[in-house]
């Protein structure tokens, strides 16, 4: 199956976040990517376009099923990460990848499956979110930079933090690297996407 040839996501209209969209150029090419909480795979298509194998998990398995991504490019994975063991124990990624997903007990662990270089895209609803609609409980609402505090030991590329209209929400994001083990030069973390005649260079 091409990948040109594949939607978006044939089974949900909804398009890839434009913040997933905006840094997914930071994974290194041919990076393998984690998509946590991953639904019907509108990010899985999205990487799976820019040609990085794909590690899903979620725990509903009808989602999951209604994924068509060869087997050999994209691992599924159905299982409750709230109250079960975390599936990719010791394994690392090069990009995870969270969206309108919030369990704070994970936190550790997605910092921990980040590899050296990886690339952590997380984005969520926030306080405030309770005055204009669900979710509303604090549970699933980040607090004020709490982004931030969680991964202060990487290096912070981009933050965003406040209200957003269509769909009105309160809105957390960050994108954030894990610096390379031993940089033989100093990283470059381009903040704009480049174009298709114009790969990233280190």
């Amino acid at each position: 199956m091409s990948t040109t040839s594949l939607p978006l996501d044939p089974h949900s209209s909804e398009a890839p976040s434009a913040w997933v969209q905006r840094w997914s150029h930071l994974v290194r090419p041919g990076g393998t990517v984690l998509d946590v909480a991953c639904g019907q795979g509108r990010h899985a298509y999205w990487f799976y376009k820019q040609k990085h194998p794909l590690a899903l998990v979620d725990r509903a398995q009808a989602a999951m099923v209604s994924i068509a991504i060869p087997a050999e490019l994209c691992e599924k994975v159905v299982a409750d990460i709230e109250n079960g063991p975390w599936p990719f124990a010791g394994r690392r990624f090069d990009a995870v990848v969270v969206t309108n997903y919030l369990w704070r007990p994970l936190m550790p662990t997605l910092l921990d499956s980040l590899a050296p270089g990886g690339v952590l895209i997380y984005e969520t609803f926030a306080q405030g979110n309770e005055t204009v609609g669900k979710p509303s409980r604090p549970d699933f609402l980040l607090r004020p930079g709490e982004l931030l505090e969680v991964f202060r030991s990487l290096r912070i590329v981009a933050f965003e933090d406040g209200y957003q209209d269509a769909p009105a929400r309160f809105t957390q994001r960050i994108a954030a690297l894990r610096e390379p083990s031993s940089p033989t030069a100093v990283p470059r973390y381009p903040l704009d996407r480049p174009s298709e005649s114009s790969p990233v260079t280190g």
